[in-house]
């Protein structure tokens, strides 16, 4: 097989026993895709087929709706006559399962800030409507270090959708206690269903010890897990209740949102008993969630932010750049506090959340520094290349300029009242 509709295949990715993924690239853009081919004659059954054709179209009403760094994006979907097939977002990376052994597993700094991300994204996946429905590992891509995709959205409930929903999909082990109730389901479920993923990624194994699906689904709905810190001992408090109230049975006692489960995992991190690991992008998110500057940024737009900055450290008195420096980069403060000076002479104290150095977003050429800028305090520094900048998405560039826009005004309102108390006091002074 050389092609699938417009693709040209390259190699076989992986096949199982109802579709077969190809390594593809798409002629119109020249970018690899992955073209996931299904099987709909190993389904004998008409009961089995007609169920799981509706689950295919489930998933391919998500094509173009579920935009987010954090989950595999669905280009096209073919569902009609003998060739079925959809095309996404080509992932070069694992599943979690592997990580998910016990001989493999990952330092817990690394496990807390995956799960974060996939709140994050599962977040917005609710805000579409969207309930996954089968989180687990093998759903779950990470691409180099710690990046994650969630892919596999055939068993989600999408809210807006008028027909009826497949029950009974999902995987028991992972399956909340409502879920296997076959009860209405919200995003809660994904919760306790991510909750078990982190279980299973702390200790190598899943909450219950079942020999088969009976006896999984009994304890899901009767027994008590034993915390993750029993079978791993350096796990601390902070994190066994994170897990423990996410897998609530009552719904009532579990994260009633996916910003409760984030804030603490947030918490976790911040807590000073913690071994201290460099450059978590879950801190440096809810950072620039909280500056003034990103206030109009969707989370989608943070991330692409988060990716296109650079963060550094600058001691007390240090020189951030100086008056004819050339510079294509505008800062934002993550922490502390730097002056600003003209000819030796104070214009400025910047704070937490305050942009400068933003002149070079305007200069049509290479910018130069007008003025000195010195770290007052110890501050941390987000560094932005215009440069990169301008390859971002739309929707950033467009929150970039607003928030620029935005701080120009102010800034000229700050210096015409200036001007008017300098002309005040001559009048006075005249008369």
């Amino acid at each position: 097989m050389e092609t699938i509709g417009k693709y040209k295949i390259s190699r076989e990715l992986g096949h199982g026993a109802t579709s077969t993924v190809y390594l593809a690239t798409d002629p119109d853009s020249n970018q690899q895709v992955a073209v996931k081919l299904f099987n709909l004659d190993v389904l004998v059954d008409n009961d089995r087929a007609k169920a799981f054709r509706k689950l295919l179209l489930s998933e391919a009403s998500l094509a173009g709706k579920l935009s987010h760094p954090h989950i595999v994006k669905i280009y096209e979907a073919v569902m009609d006559g003998d060739v079925n097939y959809m095309v996404m977002e080509y992932v070069e990376g694992e599943s979690l399962e592997k990580l998910a052994e016990v001989d493999h597993l990952l330092s817990l700094g690394s496990i807390a800030e995956i799960v974060y991300k996939c709140c994050k994204a599962l977040e917005y996946a609710q805000y579409q409507g969207v309930i996954h429905r089968d989180i687990k590992p093998a759903n779950v891509m990470i691409c180099g270090d710690h990046d994650i995709k969630i892919s596999d959205f055939g068993s989600a409930l999408i809210q807006s959708q008028q027909t009826t929903q497949v029950s009974g999909v999902g995987s028991p082990a992972y399956m909340s206690p409502e879920q296997i109730r076959e009860q209405v389901l919200t995003h809660q479920t994904d919760i306790y269903s991510l909750s078990v993923t982190m279980y299973r990624l702390l200790t190598g194994r899943l909450p219950f010890d079942a020999r088969n699906n009976y006896s999984m689904i009994y304890q899901i709905m009767n027994i008590e897990p034993p915390p993750p810190s029993t079978f791993r001992p350096e796990i601390p408090p902070a994190l066994d209740q994170i897990v423990m109230r996410a897998m609530q049975k009552d719904i009532a006692q579990r994260y009633q949102t996916w910003d409760e489960f984030a804030r603490d995992l947030v918490g976790f991190f911040s807590n000073k008993s913690m071994p201290p690991e460099e450059n978590v992008d879950t801190e440096k998110f809810d950072t620039l969630r909280a500056l003034a500057f990103f206030k109009n940024f969707s989370d989608v737009e943070i991330w692409e932010v988060l990716r296109i900055s650079e963060w550094r450290k600058v001691a007390k008195d240090e020189i951030v750049f100086s008056d004819g420096d050339e510079g294509d980069s505008l800062f934002v403060l993550a922490h502390g506090t730097v002056k600003v000076l003209k000819q030796g002479r104070l214009l400025n104290l910047l704070h937490k959340g305050d942009c400068f150095g933003e002149m070079a977003n305007f200069a049509e050429k290479q910018s130069t520094r007008t003025t000195d800028v010195y770290a007052k305090t110890a501050v941390t520094l987000i560094e932005i290349k215009i440069t990169v900048l301008e390859k971002t998405s739309a929707e950033c560039r467009y929150q970039f300029s607003d928030a620029l826009l935005r701080l120009l005004v102010k800034r000229l309102n700050v210096a015409n009242i200036r001007i008017s108390h300098l002309l005040a006091e001559h009048g006075e002074q005249a008369e």
